[in-house]
């Protein structure tokens, strides 16, 4: 499974984690009745994208050419 190319980078680890941080901010504030802190959390989100995405174009993401193999 480790080989299915399921995201086992630091630039998917680290766009998912900043994600998540950012819905945690947006689940707490849209409860708060709070919509400047529940946008803020969605704009959290959207650094966490372009975060992996930087960082996958750096060469931290999956390699180029990587073939994923099936085993049925």
């Amino acid at each position: 499974m480790a080989d299915a190319g399921h995201g086992h980078t630091p630039a998917a680890w680290t766009g998912v984690i900043i994600a998540f941080i950012g819905f945690c901010v947006s689940s707490a504030f849209i409860v708060m009745a709070n919509p400047v802190g529940f946008w803020a959390g969605m704009v959290i989100i959207g650094i966490g994208a372009i975060a992996g995405g930087i960082m996958s174009a750096v060469g931290m993401g999956k390699p180029e050419g990587h073939v994923v193999r099936s085993e049925s």
